[in-house]
């Protein structure tokens, strides 16, 4: 739950969002996930960098070459706000749109669609701050913060952007027990909750999976399936799983209670 300080730094985020003319919750839920998972992606690669300097091993970059300009540690130092905003509207937004194009992802899919809203450089500015100073920790508090901004939605209900807690969705799992060879489905998978914590249960229980090629291959790539019918959600759900390392989740526009779903895999019952 978010409470406290951090309560007061979103709705300050948000407030600077409002006042500066994005006054459609969505959009604003939608661009503070952008920046925020720019800001995780340069987060998850001084990780990265860290284990890989600690190992004495090569680590292939999430930001190769002149795009190491494009990480947030690097772009939030610049000396203008006219420069940071150049640099994010037009090197940052089109790398992360044009992240995992090889082939024909979940985050590729529903990416492709996504446009930049932020309208000026001194908007970005007190944005980037903000964000900057929040501290979500280790646990799925992204997700609680998604709950956060769903509640001011006043459609939320009618939508359907509802949040199962976290402590229910990790009793929900280890109750469930997934196993490397299992298929996983939510079939409404909103921001990819219970996705995310399946996979972290996989990788607490079975580590000994990545060892094995086809189990690795599995999972990245055959384990996991959400279906969703707000396109906001299915490009949470996909940079959600990018940041927690499923390469290629099975993420689709689907209502799940349709009869007139035809995929195969609903034949079968998987879906």
């Amino acid at each position: 739950m978010i409470t406290g300080e951090l309560r007061n730094k979103i709705d300050r985020i948000w407030e600077t969002f409002w006042t500066g003319g994005i006054t459609n919750p969505l959009d604003v839920i939608e661009q503070f996930t952008y920046l925020l998972f720019i800001k995780q992606l340069d987060d998850v690669e001084t990780t990265r960098e860290n284990e890989a300097n600690f190992l004495g091993v090569e680590v292939d970059p999430m930001f190769p070459g002149d795009c190491q300009k494009y990480r947030w540690s690097r772009f939030k130092n610049l000396g203008s706000a006219d420069e940071m905003y150049d640099v994010v509207a037009n090197g940052v937004f089109p790398f992360i749109k044009n992240l995992h194009q090889d082939g024909d992802s979940a985050y590729s899919k529903y990416m492709g669609d996504a446009i930049f809203k932020v309208p000026t450089a001194a908007m970005l500015t007190k944005i980037v701050d903000g964000i900057d100073k929040l501290e979500l920790g280790e646990e799925d508090s992204k997700g609680d913060l998604y709950e956060y901004l769903l509640s001011k939605v006043a459609t939320a209900g009618t939508n359907g952007q509802f949040r199962t807690p976290r402590h229910i969705i990790r009793m929900m799992v280890n109750l469930v027990k997934p196993r490397p060879e299992d298929i996983i489905v939510d079939p409404a998978m909103g921001s990819a909750g219970f996705l995310i914590e399946a996979q972290t249960y996989l990788r607490d229980n079975h580590p000994d999976l990545f060892l094995n090629e086809e189990k690795r291959n599995h999972f990245n790539n055959d384990m996991f399936y959400g279906n969703d019918m707000d396109r906001t959600m299915l490009r949470i759900g996909a940079m959600n799983m990018l940041l927690h390392g499923v390469e290629n989740p099975n993420i689709s526009y689907r209502d799940s209670l349709s009869e007139q779903n035809t995929d195969i895999r609903m034949k079968n019952g998987i879906l």
